[in-house]
């Protein structure tokens, strides 16, 4: 592969590499519509070969980072209506999908530091919108954290964060494969030569949640998760829960200022959406109506407010992402 991906926000060019990883283009070699839109990029990071796929070239750049167990892939069908005005970004997380290598260490706050300089070489140095999925989401907000002059609004999808309000003990005794993912290396044992039966068992148990993955959809997750290193890095996600669970409550002590959408579904909502108070600014204290009515006021709006504010933070309406039950928004 000879690719080539323009960063909208710098007048050089970057250039591809040659991909570590067979077969990336399974899955988009024959959807023309991708290829009018979008193409695929490798660039090594330290010891990981980062595999992107990059369309469009607005002045907005829109991040998107999937969840387990899935890739890039699982945004294809929504990123060709994220594009009007946008330069949009899928990246597969470190040692995962069509990323090759292993990162230093597999805590959620390094693994955003792989995705923040891999932004950093396409030329994406701030204002950048990021859009997370399930663990996506523990990427997500250390890379905002970390990285606050590059990161500029977040979306978050369907994960609690752990840390100074949520212990990773409590989620792990809600869902049976937190419990088995964690076990090293029997997952990994039971795991490999039955990935397709492994996935569509779990995909089954998740349609109630809304998880309906498509039969394209299931067979990119397979032949990514069918590589050895995928499949290992895959149930490190929460071999690492405990680290990641002390490194979000140090970074919790510095809230965030920057907007932040939050959807997930309605029976998850609050254990979901109290960790996600500990990121913003605390509050302000509630204000008087202003005594003169006719022209409207906008005050500092609260974090996290049950209501719509009246400005929608930057990133994009939840009719373009992949939808659940309820939305609770906030713009710090």
């Amino acid at each position: 592969m000879n690719a080539f991906t323009k960063a909208s926000t710098t007048a050089a060019v970057v250039e591809s590499e040659e991909p570590l990883s067979p077969g990336y283009d399974a899955a988009t070699k024959d959807d023309a519509e991708f290829n009018k839109h979008f193409r695929h990029g490798f660039t090594t990071i330290d010891d990981v070969q980062m595999h992107y796929v990059i369309g469009g070239d607005g002045p907005q750049v829109m991040v998107l980072l999937h969840g387990w167990p899935q890739s890039w892939y699982e945004y294809r069908q929504v990123m060709p209506s994220l594009l009007p005005g946008r330069t949009v970004i899928a990246i597969d997380l470190p040692g995962m999908g069509d990323s090759t290598g292993n990162p230093s260490s597999r805590t959620k706050a390094v693994l955003a530091t792989y995705i923040h300089r891999l932004l950093n070489h396409l030329g994406h140095r701030e204002n950048v919108h990021v859009v997370a999925h399930d663990f996506g989401v523990s990427v997500a907000y250390p890379l905002a954290a970390q990285y606050r002059e590059q990161v500029a609004g977040l979306f978050l999808m369907d994960y609690g964060l752990v840390g100074k309000n949520l212990k990773f003990a409590t989620i792990e005794s809600m869902f049976w494969h937190f419990s088995f993912n964690k076990q090293n290396p029997l997952a990994e044992e039971l795991v490999t030569g039955r990935v397709e039966t492994f996935l569509t068992h779990f995909f089954q148990g998740m349609r109630t949640a809304g998880e309906n993955v498509s039969v394209d959809e299931l067979a990119e997750f397979v032949r990514l998760f069918s590589r050895p290193q995928v499949l290992h890095a895959g149930f490190e996600l929460y071999r690492t829960e405990a680290q990641d669970e002390a490194d979000n409550t140090n970074l919790q002590e510095t809230p965030l200022t920057i907007p932040v959408r939050m959807i997930t579904q309605a029976g998850l909502a609050d254990m979901v959406l109290a960790p996600l108070q500990d990121a913003p600014p605390t509050p302000p204290p509630p204000t008087s109506p202003a005594p003169d009515t006719s022209s409207s006021t906008r005050h500092p709006t609260a974090s996290w407010p049950r209501s719509t504010p009246s400005t929608p933070p930057p990133p994009p309406p939840p009719d373009q992402l992949p939808s659940r039950h309820t939305e609770m928004r906030g713009n710090p």
